[in-house]
């Protein structure tokens, strides 16, 4: 990598709360050698801010067929699962015993739960949405093919439901989600609890 390189490897931003928590705001490991998908961009190549100035409708196209997640720019290097137990013992070095974040997206959610993290806010959307998409639910019935993200099939996988989502394919938009873990402790939360793939689960 080089200094006047767009994209880092891997990026953190924490913060401390004034309750003496440790706030996980941003984490991104990237694959520096992986295509990039202009995601992050709108169509003259400005800064999207997570597309809510705009989306790039073609590059989020093609990150969905290359298997990103929603605002992912590159693939992943599969090093949350080393990196996030040493966070952990370093938050607990700090004499803190929670850590909070705020997932971006659905698929985010899913994969905090994974790590133990259970939510101060949001649990009873994550639960509507699993009951939603399945057969008969109005996110299920709304997998009409009438996008590329919102394909029928989407709703048996994190990446499909996500990716619908971030569509817009909820009548409310994807906010007001917050996480917490206790330090050393698992939760055991799982809103989407028979998945049957769940692929690409490294944390951006």
């Amino acid at each position: 990598m080089h200094p006047d390189d767009r994209d880092t490897v891997f990026f953190l931003e924490l913060a401390d709360t004034q309750f003496r928590q440790m706030d996980l705001s941003f984490v991104i490991v990237a694959d520096p050698r992986a295509p990039r998908f202009d995601v992050d961009r709108d169509s003259a190549g400005r800064d999207n801010c997570f597309a809510t100035l705009g989306r790039n409708i073609p590059a989020e196209i093609q990150a969905m067929a290359a298997g990103l997640f929603p605002n992912q720019t590159r693939r992943g290097l599969r090093l949350f699962a080393d990196f996030f137990p040493r966070f952990e013992r370093f938050v607990d070095s700090l004499g803190m015993e929670m850590i909070v974040g705020e997932p971006l997206t659905y698929d985010n959610a899913i994969r905090y739960e994974k790590y133990g993290f259970d939510y101060l806010t949001g649990k009873r959307l994550m639960l509507q949405i699993d009951r939603e998409f399945r057969p008969g639910g109005t996110l299920f019935r709304r997998l009409d093919g009438s996008t590329p993200f919102r394909m029928p099939g989407a709703e048996r996988t994190v990446r499909g439901r996500s990716w619908a989502i971030h569509d817009g394919i909820m009548d409310e938009a994807w906010d007001g989600v917050s996480i917490y873990k206790m330090v050393g402790e698992h939760a055991g939360v799982d809103t989407f609890p028979d998945r049957d793939n769940y692929g690409g689960n490294e944390a951006r």
